[in-house]
């Protein structure tokens, strides 16, 4: 599959190997993070992703066992502007990210779009209750 990359002045997306499920997504400058901080990383670049597929800004292990790990928030495909990662600090340290390191991986996922009905439009012989959370049992 190949995806369009729309360029706003940063590295593009890059894999060490052909088969790595996430490309690197890299810093475009340096930031220090304090305990517990939360900052948005502009990436440089967007992307065009066609309908039915997603992409998602994942953690780095080598970034998560310093305690600085990536949210995830969904990339849809009408969204073409640029992308950020979001980064968090959940050590107890002062950490740097220096520009130009890999902060992130981008992941590009197929995802299917439901259309959402009213229960009264639902038809089932087994009506599911409202409790959770282990309800059913163990």
């Amino acid at each position: 599959m190949k995806i369009k990359l729309i360029d706003y002045g940063g590295h593009s997306p890059s894999r060490k190997h052909s088969n790595d499920a996430g490309a690197d997504v890299y810093s475009d400058a340096k930031y220090e993070f304090k305990p517990g901080e939360v900052l948005k990383i502009p990436l440089g670049f967007g992307i065009a992703l066609p309908d039915g597929y997603m992409g998602l800004v994942m953690p780095r292990s080598s970034m998560a066992v310093k305690g600085l790990t990536a949210e995830i928030p969904p990339v849809d495909s009408g969204y073409t502007g640029e992308i950020n990662a979001i980064i968090t600090n959940n050590s107890s340290f002062n950490r740097t990210i220096e520009e130009g390191d890999r902060i992130a991986q981008l992941v590009i996922v197929p995802i299917i779009i439901p259309d959402f009905i009213e229960e009264d439009e639902f038809n089932s012989e087994e009506k599911r209750g409202s409790n959770g959370f282990g309800s059913t049992g163990e």
